[in-house]
């Protein structure tokens, strides 16, 4: 009877007659978001403010610039607040007032003892930030003349970004109304900005947006159709993609290895702007798109950062998208090493040995390490096809820059004093600062490996950003002028700050557009 009931059982079990097919889409399938960011507000010029709009008023003093619209008894009200607040026009000091005259909001903002364009453009940047939720219009007096007025306007832009398009409960979204820059030279001021600061304000834009996005929406097929999207219709520009099977075909083992455990595919992006006949500026970011460390996985706690790892590669992107919509008489080429960096049975294991397209081979001391993997490829294939004058890498390299430097400088490294100089010099202009680190000769000993041209690495001995330099120099032709820049925890920002909301801040994009304008070989 038991053997009866059991072969009954045993009947009635179905058995597939096919495999069971493995999941063919790459992710959820599903978007977590379909909307824009909301609208940020317009900025304009104008010679007079609207009579409705929110008041602010930089100066670099206690006094009240003559410009601004305000009657004697407006006046006399606002200086005894500020009397009474202790201010003392510091660089971004703020005091705001209300219920002074018709106008909602009246803001008084310092520019420091310097005043020039530094000072106005983060004034500007701070007040934006605290004008958040202000409905009213805005305007600004007392920046001065035309240039600096654009700059005003530069600042308001940077500073007014937000990225909220997977907010769904937020309730209204940022009001719209227009911001003025309020002056005599308002017409003047309009062309500085057409001319220049609006293709850098949209720039920045775009290289935050990509950094910001989760890893499930910005990986190499995404990030390039969206630079695609950004460079449609844009004159002397050029880009150019390489796939798996094309960089397979030229060797290149470094970039291809870092991806290897991924299902999203590798890829190079070269976006080339000719505004000129020059021999081109090469700017060569890192694109690792999501970094979980493969087999020498991270740890959990932070991670989530990782979706920044790209932020080189969006960075000279940005770059790029600056010069060219600004129509810059230079001719640059962006190279975004694009990877995702993943744990998987088919992922690349610590003692690996890679070889580059230049056939030079790498011993990989930790897949963890990865960005210079990407990095060299990218650096070895425009070297090959686009002879640069200058070559400039830009990475979230190290974990060791940011214990050396923080996030207030970038890690610089270079052996050609010309193109240091001028690095250094953009810096000092845009405000995006780095500081020069050695490279010594001593780093060469530190990275000999017994079965390859070069150990990509070491195990936690210092200088570890010194290191990433030297390895990534290794595949440069010294007779080429280069520059490493590490922003590793400039990329990404825990608050706020005048230029910078929370967030990604679009580090490189104005240090490198001044670059390419200046740099002379």
């Amino acid at each position: 009877m038991r053997l009866l009931l059991a072969a009954t059982c045993l009947a009635t079990i179905a058995v597939p007659t096919a495999p069971v097919l493995a999941q063919a889409v790459i992710g959820s399938g599903v978007a977590a978001s379909t909307a824009a960011n909301s609208a940020e507000r317009p900025i304009g010029f104008a010679a007079s403010a609207p009579t409705d709009a929110a008041l602010v008023v930089l100066t670099a003093d206690k006094s009240l610039p003559a410009e601004a619209p305000l009657s004697a008894e407006e006046r006399k009200v606002i200086e005894a607040a500020l009397a009474n607040a202790g201010f003392a026009a510091k660089a971004n000091e703020i005091v705001s007032l209300r219920g002074i005259g018709a106008r909602p909001r009246i803001m008084i903002v310092g520019l420091g003892k310097d005043g020039g364009s530094k000072a106005v453009m983060e004034a500007a940047g701070k007040a934006a930030q605290d004008l958040r939720s202000e409905k009213a219009p805005v305007a600004f007096v007392g920046a001065g003349a035309a240039a600096l007025m654009a700059d005003a306007a530069l600042g308001y832009a940077l500073g007014q970004y937000r990225f909220d398009r997977y907010k769904v409960t937020t309730g209204s979204a940022p009001s719209t109304a227009p911001v003025a820059v309020i002056g005599g030279e308002a017409t003047a001021a309009m062309a500085a900005w057409t001319r220049r600061h609006a293709a850098t304000a949209e720039a920045v834009r775009f290289t935050r947006d990509l950094s910001n996005e989760p890893a499930s929406a910005v990986y190499p097929d995404s990030f390039i159709a969206r630079t695609r999207e950004a460079f449609a219709g844009v004159p002397g520009v050029s880009i150019e993609v390489l796939d798996e099977a094309a960089m397979r075909k030229l060797n290149m083992g470094s970039i291809l290895g870092v991806g290897q455990g991924s299902p999203r595919g590798s890829r190079l992006l070269l976006v080339t702007y000719k505004g000129s006949d020059a021999a081109p500026l090469a700017m060569v970011g890192k694109g690792i798109t999501f970094d979980s460390g493969g087999i020498s996985l991270k740890p959990g706690s932070g991670m989530w950062r990782m979706k920044g790892d790209m932020s080189g590669a969006a960075a000279v992107v940005g770059a790029a998208l600056s010069l060219a919509k600004s129509k810059a008489p230079v001719h640059v080429v962006a190279v975004a090493a694009l990877a995702e960096n993943m744990p998987d049975g088919n992922a690349q294991r610590p003692g690996d040995v890679v070889r580059t397209m230049s056939g030079k081979t790498a011993e990989i001391f930790s897949t963890d390490a990865e960005g210079r993997m990407v990095l060299i490829d990218g650096i070895e294939y425009v070297a090959a096809t686009r002879k640069p004058a200058a070559i400039v890498d830009v990475a979230t390299l190290t974990g060791a820059k940011v214990t050396a430097l923080g996030d207030e400088y970038a890690g610089l490294f270079g052996r050609h004093e010309g193109l240091v100089g001028a690095v250094q010099m953009a810096a000092e202009a845009t405000g995006e600062a780095v500081w020069r680190l050695p490279l010594h000769p001593n780093y060469a000993e530190d990275l000999k490996s017994d079965i390859a041209d070069i150990k990509h690495g070491t195990e936690g001995v210092p200088p570890g950003a010194g290191h990433g330099a030297h390895f990534i120099g290794f595949f440069v032709d010294p007779a080429t002028p280069w520059a490493h820049i590490d922003i590793a925890g400039n990329e990404m920002s825990d608050s706020a700050k005048p230029l910078t909301p929370k967030g990604a801040t679009g580090f490189g994009v104005r240090l490198l557009d001044a670059l390419a304008r200046t740099w002379q070989p």
